[in-house]
């Protein structure tokens, strides 16, 4: 035993354990100088920031609708006051008619495959009925006095679009009230985005594009007119709505933005709890189950809501709705009210009863992780969607319980920052939405009530999935959908972990992720306005991730390749050869294990691959190296693991005398 560590010392090591396959690495392409090379505009700067001449349009809305549930029927008028704040003319305008897309004979309809999916909707006759088209424009003379003239010519209805045009065009600072009757059928199952469920006490109905919406002119596109086919969700420019709503009498009704009128639909009693929860940090009942058991009214109601600054708005009713709500805690003191509404099968701790606290604890992270809650009140409805937000209110499964419930939850409140504060394309760009949530949700699990659900995900496990498929840069319906949840949600929420871990630190991503969303808070950023912001707060040239991350499928395999000692003497040191095999280059984390027992780590940025696919590096040990690893905390989605951990294949001690 005395002669142990004489006999270390000497010890020669064969190297080369296992083969070397050809590197597939280029890094000039990698690091491609002009990739994402974009110069800034007056509208939108170099910097990722809007340009200080940025404009969008805006929409307001009024709208007053009755529900015939005898007729499952929804019906009304909406009237749109649309401000043209581009510097162009425009001879039209064009509206978003999602209603039509359940129905056989929409694009929607005919491009459902023979076995369905979450967004299929056929087998229903569906759609808009609209009439008494017109449009009314405004003209200011003085900051006091406008003049108003009648512009409508006529109107043309395609699929889940309607173009109405002008007889004359709105120029910049004008604005247009479009005005119309319409109705549709209520779906069943509206593409898991809207629809009915039955309970003992009644039909759950969620309402969600239930609206004529105008659709998005802006400086990229112009007007932004992809259909509603299902996967792609939405594109929306911001305002004020107002929305009336006529229910039998024995409904609660809950939606985006606030109630102004709770003495005309609200008991007493209701009131009465409702100004309880807003003060207590435990759920307040507001409407038990004997409360529902009891509810005798007949007749109807009309609910009036207004939401403020916002892109949208949704609603659900029923007469089966149990009601609970609590107080949210701001940070800037300012209070929210956060409610759960769901049917007495919902009920009970280990589900639904769980649910405020739920969106209390959600809605309170984000606003100190990203910006403040915008809306008074977050509204979470149980009912046959699975998942679906909208502003201040989001659409669960009604039979979600447990890490379920609060998975789901946490998720759409999540996108009441993205894409509710920061107004993305949803319809093109899913990953800059449901990527960043998927992003935030962890971190928001891990920090509720001790990580109670929170599960880490490994990188190096999902590895095998990640790559071969759709690249993230695709429109939703480009991807295949068996690669969605992929592609949409967890490769790009997984490369934002990496940034935040992998490439800038905790610190300096943290603070850019927070100034994207400070820039482009009820603004249409796109994907470049994305990666120029991050690239700009954080200084860091993330050309090489985008390229590789978002635009391409680029795999991800780094190695270790090689030993040697310094003289062919452990004692004198070692030179360690590492190398990227794939497309993608990432910062290296290596470790090293001696037989001594001493391990160390050594850290690279991603520059040390802008020289070639190779890197050699002097390493300070003193003894034989017993491993070294690439990677060590497996926190990359390697692809090939084979080759990330280096040792020796043999030792060869000198003979005793």
């Amino acid at each position: 035993m005395k002669k142990l560590l004489l006999l270390l010392a000497v010890m020669t090591v064969f190297s080369g354990a296992f083969a070397q396959k050809e590197s597939n690495y280029d890094h000039k392409a990698a690091f491609d100088p002009l990739f994402s090379y974009r110069q800034g505009t007056v509208y939108r700067s170099a910097t990722g920031a809007p340009g200080p001449q940025y404009w969008q349009n805006s929409a307001d809305y009024v709208i007053n609708v009755t529900l015939d549930p005898d007729a499952n029927s929804l019906s009304g008028n909406v009237r749109i006051t649309y401000t043209n704040n581009s510097p162009d003319q425009l001879p039209f305008v064009w509206l978003q008619l999602e209603q039509n897309q359940f129905n056989d004979a929409s694009k929607g309809g005919k491009t459902t495959p023979l076995e369905g999916g979450r967004h299929g909707n056929t087998g229903f006759d569906g759609g808009y009925t609209i009439s008494d088209v017109a449009a009314v424009k405004s003209v200011p003379v003085s900051k006091r006095k406008t003049t108003e003239s009648s512009v409508y010519l006529t109107h043309l209805i395609n699929d889940t679009r309607m173009q109405v045009r002008f007889s004359e065009p709105l120029s910049t600072g004008e604005s247009v009230t479009i005005s119309m009757n319409y109705s549709f059928p209520v779906p069943r199952y509206g593409s898991d985005r809207m629809g009915k469920y039955d309970t003992k006490n009644g039909v759950i109905y969620e309402f969600a594009q239930w609206y004529p919406r105008m659709a998005v002119y802006d400086d990229v596109e112009g007007w932004n007119v992809l259909p509603y086919v299902g996967n792609g969700e939405f594109y929306l420019d911001y305002g004020d709505i107002e929305y009336n709503l006529t229910v039998p009498a024995n409904h609660i009704v809950v939606g985006s933005g606030e109630l102004i009128n709770p003495g005309e639909v609200l008991s007493s009693t209701q009131r009465n709890r409702l100004q309880e929860a807003a003060g207590s940090d435990e759920t307040v009942m507001i409407r038990t189950a004997e409360d529902v058991e009891n509810d005798n009214q007949s007749g109807t109601k009309t609910w009036k809501f207004k939401c403020v600054q916002t892109r949208d708005a949704a609603w659900a009713t029923s007469a089966s709705f149990i009601w609970d709500a609590a107080r949210i805690n701001l940070p800037s003191g300012k209070k929210a009210l956060a409610q759960s509404v769901y049917p007495i099968e919902s009920a009970g701790n280990d589900a639904w009863g769980r649910s405020t606290e739920y969106v209390k604890a959600s809605i309170e992270f984000y606003s100190d992780y990203l910006m403040e809650y915008t809306y008074p009140v977050a509204t979470n409805v149980a009912g046959v969607v699975s998942g679906m937000e909208y502003p201040g209110i989001v659409f669960c499964g009604a039979e979600d319980k447990g890490a379920a419930l609060w998975g789901v939850t946490d998720h759409e409140f999540g996108h009441n920052w993205f894409p509710m504060i920061v107004g993305n394309n949803e319809r093109k760009y899913a990953w800059m939405d449901e990527g960043f949530n998927t992003f935030i949700n962890d971190l928001s699990s891990e920090a509720f009530n001790e990580g109670e659900f929170y599960r880490p995900v490994s990188a190096r496990q999902y590895a095998p999935y990640l790559f071969g498929r759709d690249a993230i840069l695709n429109t939703p319906e480009v991807i295949q959908s068996k690669n969605f949840g992929l592609a949409a949600y967890f490769k790009p929420g997984l490369g934002l972990r990496m940034l935040r871990e992998q490439v800038l630190g905790e610190e300096r991503f943290d603070y850019a992720f927070k100034e994207y969303v400070r820039r482009w808070a009820f603004k249409h950023p796109t994907p470049f306005d994305f990666f120029e912001t991050i690239e700009d707060a954080a200084g860091e040239d993330l050309g090489w991730f985008w390229k590789g991350w978002i635009y391409n499928d680029w795999k991800i395999d780094m190695a270790v390749d090689d030993v040697i000692y310094n003289n062919q003497t452990p004692s004198q040191g070692s030179i360690i050869t590492i190398s990227t095999k794939e497309q993608l280059p990432m910062p290296v984390t290596v470790e090293v294990k001696e037989v001594n027992g001493e391990t160390g780590r050594v850290q690279f940025p991603v520059e040390i691959w802008q020289r070639g696919g190779e890197w050699k590096f002097r390493y300070n040990s003193t003894t034989p190296i017993e491993s070294v690893t690439i990677d060590p905390d497996n926190k990359l989605p390697d692809t090939n693991t084979q080759n990330n951990t280096w040792r020796p294949t043999s030792y060869k001690v000198p003979e005793e005398n």
